[in-house]
Formats: C-alpha cells, sequence, structure tokens
C-alpha cells in the first residue's frame, strides 16, 4: 500500500440481525439453537463481510457474530468459567453500573484449543481483505469475572489469562490472521494498575504473536449508562497515562476514542512511528456522518499522526446500533478516508 494512504476499517463487532439475536442488547440471547443456529451465525458473517468488502474497509473482522459478548465468547471456549450461572459485582470501577452480572471463575483456567479457529477460517474464505481477529485484553477480564478459586492477586490472575490469551492469538495469527487486536476499556480507568501491570500482561499476551498486535482503548459501547456518564465526565486525561506507555511497548496499532470523547488529539503525538485506529464516527448513536466529518477528524489529526499509520475507524464496536446505521457509518469511514487520500495525492 502507499506509504502515505490513509486506511479504514472498525474497531470489531456490528448488530446482529434481528433473526439471530434481540437488537441493541449487549449480552443477546439467541432466537435460535442447535444446527438452526449455526447457520443462522455463519449467513450474519457472510452478510457483514460481503458488506464491508463491498464498502471497501480495508480490515474487515466476522462482526462478532458468533460471540454473545466480546469477552464472554472467550470464555465459553476455556475450561474453569461459568456463563451461566452468573454472579454481581463492580466492573470499570462502577463508573457505568453499581453491580452488573458477570461469569464466575470456578477452576483453574486452562486453554482446550483454540476458540475462534473455525470463525478465522470461515471470514478468511469469505474475502480477500486482511481480516482481525479481536480479544479481550487480560486486565479487563479480570474486572469481568468474579473470582471464586481465590489465592491470586489481580495481578497474576491477569497473567495467568496473559497465557492462555497468549495461546490463542499464536494460533490465530498463524493461521491466518493479519491483525490480532486485544480490547483493554479498562485502560481507561485504572490508569495505575496500567503501569503497574497492565502493560506487562499485554506484553505477555501479544509475545512471539505473527501478525500485527493491536489494543483497543475505549471509553464503552454505545449504552445509555456509557452515554450518562460521558455527558457528566470533566476528566478525560486517561490517554496521557498510558498512551506513553504503550509507545515503549511492542504492540503496532493502538485504537482510540475521540469521536465522542473530550479527549485532547495531541496526545496521539506520543504514538509517532505506530499505527493509529482514530474513532472518527461515534458508535453512541444512530446518525451516520458525513464524509466530510469523518474527513475532518482525520486532518486534524495528521498533525501528530503520518498518514500511513492513521486508520479511519469506529469509537468502539457497534454491537448496540442498527444494521443501517452501522452500514452508513462504515461507508463515511471509507469516503471520508478517499477525501483525505485525494487531498494528500
Amino acid at each position: 500500500m502507499p506509504s502515505n494512504r490513509v486506511r479504514a476499517t472498525i474497531v470489531g463487532s456490528l448488530p446482529r440481525p434481528i433473526w439471530l439475536a434481540p437488537p441493541g442488547e449487549l449480552i443477546k440471547e439467541w432466537r435460535l439453537s442447535g444446527d438452526a443456529l449455526h447457520e443462522a451465525r455463519e449467513d450474519a458473517v457472510r452478510l457483514w463481510v460481503d458488506q464491508r468488502s463491498r464498502t471497501g474497509l480495508d480490515v474487515v473482522t466476522d462482526g462478532e457474530q458468533r460471540r454473545q459478548h466480546y469477552i464472554w465468547g472467550f470464555f465459553q471456549g476455556l475450561k474453569g468459567i461459568d456463563t451461566v450461572r452468573l454472579a454481581m459485582r463492580t466492573q470499570r470501577d462502577g463508573r457505568y453500573h453499581k453491580e452488573i452480572a458477570a461469569a464466575r471463575l470456578i477452576a483453574e483456567p486452562e486453554w482446550r484449543g483454540p476458540v475462534f479457529l473455525d470463525a478465522l477460517r470461515a471470514a478468511l474464505a469469505m474475502t480477500d481483505r486482511p481480516v482481525k481477529v479481536t480479544l479481550p485484553g487480560p486486565m479487563t477480564i479480570v474486572d469481568t469475572l468474579v473470582d471464586q478459586v481465590g489465592g491470586r492477586s489481580e495481578e497474576r490472575l491477569a497473567m495467568r489469562f496473559a497465557e492462555l490469551l497468549n495461546h490463542e492469538a499464536r494460533a490465530l495469527a498463524d493461521a491466518g490472521a493479519a491483525v490480532i487486536q486485544f480490547d483493554e476499556p479498562c485502560f481507561n480507568v485504572f490508569v495505575d494498575k496500567v503501569k503497574d501491570w497492565g502493560i506487562a500482561a499485554l506484553e505477555r499476551a501479544a509475545q512471539g504473536v505473527n501478525a500485527a498486535k493491536a489494543v483497543h482503548i475505549c471509553y464503552g459501547y454505545g449504552s445509555e449508562a456509557v452515554k450518562r456518564w460521558k455527558a457528566s465526565n470533566t476528566d478525560w486525561t486517561h490517554y496521557h497515562h498510558t498512551l506513553p506507555l504503550l509507545a515503549k511497548s511492542s504492540i503496532d496499532q493502538v485504537s482510540v476514542e475521540t469521536a465522542a470523547s473530550g479527549v485532547d488529539i495531541a496526545v496521539l503525538e506520543t504514538l509517532r512511528g505506530k499505527d493509529v485506529l482514530l474513532g472518527a464516527v461515534e458508535v453512541c448513536t444512530d446518525t451516520v456522518e458525513t464524509p466530510e466529518e469523518v474527513a475532518a477528524r482525520l486532518r486534524a489529526v495528521l498533525r501528530h499522526v503520518d498518514p500511513g499509520h492513521l486508520f479511519a475507524c469506529t469509537d468502539c464496536g457497534m454491537v448496540p446500533r442498527s444494521r443501517a446505521a452501522a452500514s452508513g457509518k462504515m461507508r463515511a469511514l471509507v469516503a471520508g478516508a478517499a477525501l483525505v487520500n485525494g487531498e494528500l495525492a
């Protein structure tokens, strides 16, 4: 690809078709079961991969159509985690909810083999575009579990999950994934822990992965609870703590939220030399941005990020949005990047 070309992608998730699961819910109850569910999920993946390829995104995902939840989808492939009989706990430091239902760690967690390998192979067979696979990051995993085994600190438990994630990431990269992305929204919550052990756990998860290694750090899905928090929040300096640390890491790509936040984009200067996946469209509304709006956000960032390292991206996953909105936002990303590339040419 030309070294001065801005590219376009998305964070990961996309809305489930209404025939697969109820719209707008983050944790989906499937409408089908058995063979019918398997076929329906494959149809949903095919629908989105085909649309994104036609839209012109440079890197695609399977839209996480096979997962009930972006974290639980990985949990359900491991030993030692119960995602059926749940428990309540505070997550994300109580930022969005006082308590929320969480999976339970009931035994030593073990990796039983690749969780998303079949899903990756299916996506690769549907497109000639590079395919990204998303995984939950170790810090976010620890903050999303009720540990009923005990005996480990948060740091030690995160390191254990980093080992399991590393097995998965290596297998996916070896099978042809172009990008392995670790989702770490907790990096925008527990900035002291990021410095103390979060970066080390992320590095352990990404160690030896033969693909582009990415981390996604946002302020949450576009749910009503997240929107309420954003409306009252006055501190947007979390990236000022985490991005300088990531600049020294082996991570190749950093996905950040800027469209629906008050983040000072000048902080992206600290990531010179790494790919930046810029949140150029919001995920908290069905209103579709215009290509000109996307282009304006990209132009502003070009003062801090070289064009060959810049991707027009979503703030976060689009699973809560309507299918029409998600499709429109992807088209806006591609068209906005094309406007900027025309100017650069």
